[in-house]
């Protein structure tokens, strides 16, 4: 697979035309053969703009890179939550991973809690596979990328970049470069929370509502950031209808990037860039105008909690 093959990938993807499964095969080969090289704690250097969920929306993807600036001209961090809810989870997750072969300096892609074989199987992308190629093979093939991807970044340094939260479990990034992360995610330990948790109000640490992490509060963010010589922590997994939320004295901020979340929410989205003094920029955008979504086949993921 040459730079000519892939930039002709991407330009098709981007007009929705999907590849043949065994091309899919070979996209996959290529970027499990980059991810398996990185870190737990991914290395990225500034400027960089830093993305939240995007969950399967595939037109607000595209309408997020007109905003942001196409890769290699914008160097990306994505968060995780690639797949499930929106209808396009294939053609998103596709996008990225080219686009990750293409530019595998300037395109980071962490895991989030939904890159996962059980919770695909149950908020949309397994069945989306099944319904767009007729079987699991597809599907197979991506919960083994999955499986590869890094679990955080950080940013020059000073920023710690991760889908959900901090884990009881996790005093310094040693302790998660020493995660054995090439497996499904566990229903508990340090894994499981840096994908699950949500900073809150509260004192400590307490049990997630969610079934799986924790909530933790500005104290426990104070000492990671203290012990680690960070500035703040950039993350997302929540929904925020402002786009983004900062909490705790900027000490941590969720950046969220699905617009109109399951085509109904009615929220804005946002991307974070961060220039070369790491200086917080957010980019607010709305979700792509009806005229750009020519999906067809629409299937209502189950409900779950936002």
């Amino acid at each position: 697979m040459g730079i000519s093959d892939l930039d002709a990938w991407i330009e098709k993807l981007k007009k929705s035309v999907l590849p043949s499964e065994d091309e899919i095969k070979v996209l996959c080969g290529k970027v499990r053969e980059i991810l398996v090289e990185e870190n737990n704690v991914q290395v990225v250097y500034a400027p960089v703009v830093i993305v939240g969920d995007v969950h399967g929306q595939f037109y607000d993807l595209l309408e997020l890179l007109k905003v942001g600036g196409e890769p290699p001209w914008t160097n990306y961090v994505f968060l995780g939550d690639f797949v499930d809810r929106g209808y396009n989870s294939v053609e998103t997750l596709l996008l990225l991973l080219a686009l990750k072969v293409r530019f595998p300096d300037r395109v980071t892609l962490i895991r989030g809690n939904h890159e996962s074989r059980q919770v695909t199987q149950v908020y949309g992308f397994y069945e989306e596979c099944i319904r767009k190629f007729g079987s699991a093979t597809v599907w197979r093939l991506c919960t083994e990328i999955f499986d590869c991807m890094s679990l955080s970044a950080v940013v020059e340094q000073r920023v710690f970049c991760v889908h959900g939260g901090l884990s009881p479990g996790i005093e310094s990034l040693e302790d998660i470069e020493a995660i054995d992360r090439k497996q499904e995610v566990p229903h508990e330990g340090p894994m499981c929370d840096l994908l699950w948790s949500d900073p809150e109000e509260v004192e400590g640490w307490t049990l997630s509502p969610r079934g799986a992490g924790y909530l933790f509060g500005e104290e426990a963010v104070q000492h990671f950031l203290h012990v680690n010589h960070l500035d703040f922590i950039a993350r997302a997994h929540q929904l925020v209808m402002e786009g983004y939320k900062q909490m705790f004295h900027g000490r941590i901020v969720t950046v969220w990037s699905a617009p109109n979340y399951c085509y109904r929410c009615g929220n804005v989205a946002s991307i974070m860039e961060l220039d070369e003094n790491l200086e917080r920029k957010f980019k607010v955008f709305e979700a792509a105008p009806d005229s750009s979504r020519p999906e067809k086949g629409r299937v209502k993921a189950p409900e779950y909690f936002l």
